[in-house]
């Protein structure tokens, strides 16, 4: 029982309840209805992978230096919370992860100080791999409310297995939707050459795809804290 809160529901009464009192010899009379219970609260924590392709493009410097500012900004609110962020690259023929989930600023900075860049596009290795760091985390966390944030064109040409890369991204994003993991894609491909990959790999998400009007960090910011939970 809330012993404090069951006296402060109770003390109104009082006056009304001055024969009980003393028919019960006490000082002060309590109900059934004043009675007060302890919830204890359980908070819960976001987990926000980013998982950004750094192939070669003409946006791979403004897509990685939008995604860092985006990062720090939200290491810089979490120290209210218990969120953590996250990063994996994609380039060549892998998927890195540059910065493990985190609640450190500090270490955050260090991590992204140099992120490669160039290559091929390895779509399904970033998915692969940050549903396994998900996974991993849910074990050790099972409170925590993962999401991914891809910045992609959608236009992976280079699988993990002998599927061709579009088929094997796209059973790796159906997993990923299974699994009940909330994702949103950052359509990174120009409107005059958007051919709906990144579109099409959101349905497979289950999730929203957006075209920011202009990739900064603080836009990029704002779209992830509208989609993070108690934000």
């Amino acid at each position: 029982m809330a012993f404090d809160a069951t006296l402060r529901a109770a003390a109104p009464f009082q006056l009304q309840r001055a024969d009980v009192r003393a028919e019960r010899q006490t000082a002060f009379a309590i109900e059934r209805s004043d009675m007060q219970e302890k919830v204890r609260v359980r908070l819960t924590a976001n987990l926000v992978m980013f998982v950004v392709d750094a192939s070669w493009s003409m946006a791979v410097a403004e897509r990685m230096a939008a995604t860092k500012g985006a990062i720090v900004s939200l290491l810089t609110d979490a120290y209210q919370r218990r969120d953590r962020v996250g990063l994996v690259v994609f380039q060549k023929d892998r998927a890195n992860l540059v910065l493990p989930p985190t609640n450190s600023v500090q270490l955050a900075q260090r991590a992204l100080n140099d992120i490669p860049v160039g290559g091929k596009t390895p779509l399904s290795a970033g998915l692969f791999l940050a549903h396994e760091v998900i996974r991993r985390e849910q074990l050790a966390h099972p409170d925590v409310l993962p999401l991914i944030i891809l910045l992609t064109d959608g236009a992976g040409n280079v699988a993990l297995t002998d599927m061709p890369p579009a088929e094997e991204a796209h059973r790796l994003a159906d997993q990923i939707a299974q699994d009940k993991i909330r994702s949103v894609v950052i359509n990174m491909e120009h409107a005059a050459f958007d051919q709906g990959l990144a579109q099409t790999l959101a349905e497979h998400l289950k999730g929203p795809c957006y075209t920011l009007s202009e990739l900064k960090a603080e836009n990029l910011y704002h779209a992830v804290r509208s989609e993070m939970v108690g934000s």
